[in-house]
């Protein structure tokens, strides 16, 4: 094989990581006035787009609703704080995620237990979360990476058997399935970001 140097240049080039301003130059001519109607109409929390917001990705993962929140970090505190999960609590997870995975555990009051993932999918191993389980441990949060679903059959067997809630971090996941369901409707409560770095922000 040749090598010209116009390859050896371009090999060289660093590939951005991510380019926010091309993707939004993209839809700046679709943003753009909703976002200016948003500013003159002074509607910042709530309102009708929250609200159509929530429905659509409500039927989008076969849910009965949605709830818009701040962050894919908020939607973690909000999904454990409703149902009960703080202080002297345990939730099994993944240390291989973005940082508020634990985060969201620890501002809820309760302690991450970290078990190691699976080689091939790089997902929470359900193999390795039952000798993690104390009577402490009050649930299990796999976070769904790359856009695949964790291994959720053992761990529902593994939930119903030790009554745990099952709380999906899906902020990196939106769109994926597991045997015909959407992630977010795999557990519990399903959490996901709209973060730019994340696969439906980005």
């Amino acid at each position: 094989m040749t090598v010209s140097v116009s390859m050896l240049s371009a090999a060289n080039d660093p590939v951005p990581f991510i380019d926010l301003t091309a993707q939004y130059q993209s839809i700046a001519a679709e943003v753009q006035p909703v976002v200016e109607r948003l500013f003159a109409e002074q509607k910042f929390i709530l309102g009708d787009e929250v609200t159509e917001l929530e429905q659509e990705i409500a039927t989008y993962c076969d849910a009965r609703f949605a709830i818009g929140c701040n962050s894919g970090t908020d939607a973690l505190i909000l999904a454990l704080n409703a149902l009960g999960i703080g202080a002297g609590d345990e939730v099994i997870t993944t240390p291989f995620s973005f940082f508020a995975t634990a985060s969201a555990i620890v501002r809820a009051g309760a302690t991450p237990v970290f078990v190691d993932i699976e080689p091939n999918t790089y997902n929470l191993d359900p193999a390795q979360v039952e000798d993690a389980i104390t009577p402490r441990t009050k649930a299990i949060m796999p976070v769904h990476l790359y856009g695949q679903c964790a291994d959720m059959e053992p761990l529902w067997r593994i939930a119903t058997q030790h009554g745990l809630a099952i709380v999906e971090d899906a902020c990196q996941a939106i769109g994926a399935e597991y045997r015909g369901r959407r992630a977010g409707v795999l557990g519990a409560v399903g959490c996901f970001s709209f973060f730019p770095t994340k696969n439906l922000g980005g």
